[in-house]
């Protein structure tokens, strides 16, 4: 199946997938895929078609995958490209596995991951393991979408600005927090931030595999470069009103057994922390990015920190 087979079906059209099902649950992002059961024996077709899904859907979802270990998720992580280390400064299970814990930490705002640094991943697995009776959704935006419904002259701004990505980013201002962090969340910040990283993306990067251009952003973004503190702060919060509109998301409630993959060259993501105190537990595997090609040619630039460890660069 070529890109173009995959970006010409109109919207509600899918091509013609043999191996998978794939239902559209969004109007420009998500899709659930059935047809699959995850581990590294799935086949090299079916693996082709969940890809071409991914990249027209943005991100996709397997409902009933209860068979699944960590074994099942990183064998078939790597079927869809080169697996990661868990995070460039979080240790996770020291080899693939990144637990996502809300005993340490809740990611309720916006934000792609890994952008502090300059091979930004392709792809995440996330798998539940797991999770709160209620509450506990993911909403994910398309970024690809958001730059193509800017005006004009909106796209033209973008398109000429760069941004300063850092792990070392503005916590206070993103996760309101009464009474402060309890230990746990303490030491999990204090890990995710002992190893200082920043990196310069141009703002609208062109996707590899698509040449889509898309919004590169998320919470991670310090500054613009060559812009003042409050001129960035305006200037971000216009942009992300424009990813984050409601008509550009999707919102996944989730389930025992549950596994969603998302484009992370064309998304950013949101976990909704609507479930008090309760135990909710995820496993990330990523699959690794090459350096973000902006749209005007310019590509990203190392300012701090050294992620060869964290991921080689992908073709």
């Amino acid at each position: 199946m070529t890109q173009l087979e995959v970006h010409a079906a109109r919207p509600g059209q899918e091509p013609p997938f043999r191996h998978i099902e794939v239902t559209q649950i969004g109007g420009v992002i998500g899709a659930v895929v059935s047809g699959i059961a995850v581990s590294g024996a799935v086949g090299t077709d079916a693996v082709a078609e969940l890809r071409a899904a991914l990249l027209r859907h943005r991100v996709v979802f397997l409902r009933d995958q209860h068979h699944a270990t960590d074994a099942d998720q990183f064998e078939f992580a790597q079927l869809l490209g080169e697996v990661t280390r868990p995070h460039p400064t979080l240790a996770g299970d020291g080899q693939v596995i990144l637990p996502i814990d809300s005993e340490q930490g809740k990611a309720n705002s916006w934000h792609t991951d890994v952008t502090f640094v300059d091979r930004v991943p392709a792809i995440s697995v996330l798998r539940a393991v797991k999770l709160p009776p209620y509450g506990g959704s993911t909403v994910w935006a398309n970024t690809v979408e958001a730059y193509k419904r800017l005006p004009p002259a909106l796209q033209a701004l973008a398109g000429g600005l760069r941004a300063v990505h850092s792990n070392l980013y503005d916590y206070a201002a993103h996760q309101a927090r009464i009474g402060g962090l309890d230990v746990k969340e303490q030491r999990h910040r204090d890990e995710f931030r002992h190893l200082v990283f920043e990196t310069e993306h141009p703002v609208v990067r062109i996707h590899p595999e698509t040449g889509e251009p898309s919004l590169l952003l998320g919470h991670f973004v310090r500054s613009f470069t060559g812009l003042t503190s409050s001129d960035s702060a305006d200037l971000y919060t216009l942009l992300q009103r424009h990813v984050t509109r409601l008509e550009n998301t999707v919102r996944w409630n989730w389930r025992a057994g549950d596994i969603a993959i998302w484009d992370n060259r064309a998304t950013q993501h949101y976990a909704v922390a609507d479930y008090d105190e309760l135990p909710r537990l995820m496993h990330r595997v990523t699959i690794a990015g090459p350096v973000p090609l902006g749209i005007g040619g310019d590509t990203s630039v190392v300012r701090q920190g050294d992620a060869s460890g964290y991921s080689s660069l992908a073709a």
